[in-house]
């Protein structure tokens, strides 16, 4: 018999939410890790960043906008280990949280690296070298990926590096170039602006952030440019050299036209790469090296599944943890059939905020739907004035005739937190009439989605 009803690989947000739900269903799980409790998004990822963009926003803030708020701020410095140390310290609670909850569920949590040598048992290469094999009567994949290196410029940890190095840099460097501007490089474009670094920003694509709505792109490419960050759009990277004192970066725009980018460092933002566990045992993969499931999240090896980033894009933590208790759900809870991630909420951390659902207008007008727009700008936003962040809006794409939401966008501050009413509205198939009869606190940024959705149709009272 198994020893285990489930054997976790990966404790991230996939793997760690799965070990707990399968034990809180009477299962007896494990859960195999190399690193800390909490994978990539609490250790090396969402978290850390969030503490570091945090500690940016708060410099910038006293640094350029006391006078602004009527404060006298003089001498204003910063302490770049503490600032990093902070970090470090608030990814270290996560991990401690994790390891928790693994001991209050009763997981056995095995710290090490997991290798399929054949169906059904999992090889444990523990931290101190020793080896354990054991038996279960499923297996979840959940390792997640890493930082993609660029081709002809491999990550070294000093003057080029993946997000996961720009966590722990001991010195703020003078300047950086960034290549990519996805969400991972317009964050760290963020922090390391903030605090003085010149930064700038390469993209092959025509937007920053390109999988965005055009306006929303557009307008996060012009307030970058106003806070002092070079925007290079459109600009493809032709040649790479590194030495010990800096990089120098070789961009070309779609004319041809080259420039030459010299900076102390590289950031390589352009994407991941899928961590596949070791062994024998070698689950189907996709085309771009995902692995391959069905609709229950099953691999081509039975009683292996997945979930996560390892499974491909979008690779949102959020959609991980879905992923992951839909797995568990179809497993041990009877006549459970697993969804598919459909409508899910992407979030962008710099400032001001960037935070959509659902299709952009471009997307719509491709898929020949029949829609209109509802917009309404933060700047007529009392809340927004009152405290300073008038820059964005809310915009809304509404189906017709039925003027059902279809897509929501927003740039300003706040934004991540707002898209959960939108994401709402369109799982439950909510329509402008709903939006419109739901009384939004005054003064509050979420009034600015109720005056988008009266904007759809001409109604907005204070535009």
């Amino acid at each position: 018999m198994a020893n285990y009803d489930l054997i976790v690989i990966g404790a991230g947000p996939a793997g760690y939410v799965a070990a707990i739900k399968a034990a809180q269903l009477g299962k007896k799980v494990a859960c195999v890790d190399k690193d800390r409790g909490g994978g990539t998004c609490n250790n090396w990822g969402c978290i850390p960043t969030k503490a570091l963009l945090k500690n940016a926003e708060l410099y910038h803030d006293i640094s350029h906008r006391a006078a602004e708020f009527g404060l006298k701020v003089d001498g204003v410095d910063f302490d770049w280990g503490k600032i990093i140390k902070r970090s470090r310290d608030i990814s270290q609670k996560g991990s401690a949280g994790v390891d928790f909850l693994f001991k209050k569920n009763k997981i056995d949590s095995l710290r090490g690296e997991a290798f399929l040598e054949k169906k059904g048992e999992v090889k444990v290469k523990l931290a101190d070298g020793k080896e354990e094999t054991h038996t279960a009567t499923n297996i979840l994949i959940a390792t997640g990926c890493v930082s993609r290196p660029m081709p002809g410029l491999p990550f070294d940890g000093k003057t080029v590096i993946g997000s996961k190095e720009a966590l722990v840099l001991e010195k703020l460097p003078k300047s950086v170039v960034i290549i990519g501007a996805g969400a991972i490089g317009i964050e760290f474009a963020y922090i390391f602006n903030a605090f003085g670094s010149k930064v700038t920003v390469v993209e092959m694509l025509p937007a920053v952030l390109p999988v965005e709505d055009a306006e929303v792109s557009a307008a996060l490419g012009k307030s970058f440019t106003k806070q002092g960050i070079t925007i290079l759009t459109d600009h493809k990277t032709t040649k790479t050299e590194t030495s010990g004192q800096g990089v120098k970066i070789t961009v070309a725009d779609k004319k041809g036209a080259e420039k030459v980018l010299e900076a102390e460092m590289a950031l390589v933002a352009i994407g991941v790469a899928p961590v596949l566990p070791g062994g024998a045992l070698k689950p189907e993969l996709t085309e771009k090296g995902y692995l391959k499931v069905d609709d229950r999240y099953q691999t081509s090896v039975p009683g292996v599944y997945a979930a996560g980033d390892i499974i491909g894009p979008p690779w949102l933590a959020h959609v991980a943890t879905f992923e992951a208790l839909e797995v568990v759900k179809g497993l041990f809870e009877k006549g459970s059939q697993p969804k598919k991630v459909t409508v899910f909420p992407g979030c962008t951390y710099c400032h001001p905020q960037v935070a959509s659902v659902g299709p952009t207008e471009r997307a719509a007008k491709e898929k020949g739907l029949k829609f209109k727009v509802g917009k309404f700008p933060f700047m007529a936003s009392g809340k927004a004035r009152a405290i300073g962040e008038s820059e964005g809006f809310v915009k809304l794409i509404v189906g017709e005739p039925h003027g059902e939401i279809l897509g929501a966008h927003i740039i300003g501050a706040d934004a991540t937190e707002m898209i959960a009413e939108l994401g709402l509205a369109i799982s439950s198939e909510l329509t402008l009439d709903e939006i419109h009869a739901t009384i939004h606190a005054h003064p509050t940024l979420s009034e600015a989605v109720h005056e988008a959705a009266l904007s759809a149709e001409g109604l907005a009272i204070h535009v």
